[in-house]
């Protein structure tokens, strides 16, 4: 059973027509200022409404669906950021493979920033069915949490939900944001190819396809090339549809690819008036974000930890988190700064927009802790060290013993590998096995004795 996540309101988020106002409830969340119960934001005018509702919705979609084995359902309330310049709305699917945001950029806003800071929103079903009924071109007032919400409901009644949040929900958000940080941007096109292409994907692929610029839009394949960008699941793509009327451009972000390559993420941004939408789906529609293992080697590390503990205390929600900036103000090395952000992204304090390039500080409503807890591959790890189950046989090779079959992890520079039944399935795809880890926990040990004794004895 997955624990809950209790999300209190003041009073449900509403649409009211009549007064033109936009109310998102919050929840707890974290503000500049601390810990807040129902924080207030912001407070102005969307200058785009009909997008930013269609976006909302969009999110809204993405938390209720599962993609993979879609037979149960289930919905998590979203996320949003105040940057100061921004608002940031997050959102995860029940099926941990597909990530969505929306930025509300500085010129879909008019308004009176009250608080930086990061909470959950109630966005409920009569307002998803309101917000489908905004069009045209007015303005819409938006208060993001605030005493004036209680007005656009009947009864203004205090809202409480219990949402389960299973642990491979959580490690989704921690390791989405550390395979985003590697991606690059491969493809942009006009909104009139974006439209094609997008409503031109069939809806349903069984193996991975992969998206390869040709001119001025893309073409799909089934085999990767140079350029290319995986799309496993078209369908995962849906909720762009609806938000095509409005797109000026579509950008597509992944990692280098080549003839050979295997399976990989991607994310899909649509560029709206004066907002973005992003969805980042996962390598195959069967595996989560939460099943990646991109933050393992951060998590990893003592130093990184406590670099992170620094680093922590210097965000102030950063609409960009600038890390050259960071490794001057905490006087360590850009190395550093960035194993230290992986090791914040793990607690859900820092996200990545590849559209900039950047990390950007938000909180989630969970423990650091708890993440490296949860991931057995880490877990597993700790306790070879811990039993003395590494051993060097010489510089750069180790035998790993666990239980009765002892394996060899050869390490070069930041490559190893390793002679387990997981390392010859993913090569390291899908993050380092639980020997890779060990040894490396060991190299990066203060004691070095540990290794001089072996290669001694």
């Amino acid at each position: 059973m997955a624990p809950a996540q209790t999300y209190a309101y003041a009073c449900p988020s509403g649409l009211d027509p009549g007064r033109g106002l936009l109310g998102l409830a919050t929840s707890g969340g974290t503000t500049s200022g601390g810990p807040a119960v129902h924080p207030h934001f912001f407070s102005g005018l969307l200058t785009e409404a009909a997008p930013a509702a269609a976006g909302l919705i969009a999110l809204a979609e993405v938390a209720r669906t599962r993609y993979f084995r879609p037979q149960q359902t289930a919905f998590r309330d979203t996320v949003v950021t105040c940057g100061g310049d921004r608002l940031r709305l997050e959102s995860f699917s029940a099926c941990c493979g597909v990530y969505a945001r929306l930025d509300v950029l500085s010129g879909a806003l008019d308004g009176e920033v009250v608080e930086r800071g990061t909470t959950n929103v109630d966005v409920n079903g009569p307002l998803r069915e309101s917000l489908a009924r905004v069009g045209g071109s007015d303005p819409l007032h938006l208060a993001v949490g605030t005493d004036e919400l209680a007005v656009t409901t009947l009864d203004g009644a205090v809202v409480e939900k219990k949402v389960p949040l299973p642990d491979r929900w959580l490690r989704g958000f921690a390791e989405v944001q550390v395979i985003a940080s590697g991606f690059d941007l491969r493809a942009e096109l006009a909104a009139p190819a974006a439209v094609a292409f997008l409503r031109g994907l069939p809806r349903r692929a069984g193996a991975p396809l992969w998206a390869v610029p040709s001119g001025r839009t893309l073409r799909l394949s089934s085999r990767p090339a140079s350029g290319a960008v995986c799309l496993a699941g078209p369908d995962r793509l849906a909720t762009l549809l609806p938000l095509l009327r409005f797109a000026r451009a579509l950008r597509v972000y992944g990692p280098a690819a080549h003839a050979g390559s295997g399976p990989a993420a991607s994310a899909w941004e649509l560029e709206l008036p004066g907002m973005r939408y992003v969805l980042s789906v996962s390598p195959e529609v069967s595996r989560g974000f939460s099943g990646e293992g991109a933050v393992l080697d951060a998590l990893a590390t003592d130093e990184a930890a406590d670099d992170a503990e620094l680093l922590g205390a210097l965000l102030a929600f950063e609409p960009r988190v600038e890390p050259d900036l960071l490794a001057e103000r905490a006087g360590i090395g850009a190395h550093r700064v960035r194993a230290a952000l992986t090791c914040l992204g793990t607690a859900g304090r820092v996200g990545y927009d590849a559209a900039e390039a950047a990390y950007f500080h938000r909180e989630l409503p969970y423990d650091a802790g708890r993440v490296a807890e949860m991931n057995p591959r880490l877990r597993s790890a700790r306790v070879l060290v811990e039993n003395g189950s590494v051993r060097f046989t010489e510089p750069g090779l180790a035998t790993v013993t666990a239980g009765e079959h002892p394996r060899q992890v050869r390490v070069t520079g930041d490559r190893a590998s390793c002679t387990c039944p997981w390392w010859a399935d993913h090569r390291g795809s899908r993050g380092p096995c639980k020997h890779v880890l060990a040894v490396r926990m060991v190299l990066r040990s203060a004691d070095s004795e540990v290794v001089a004794d072996d290669l001694a004895g």
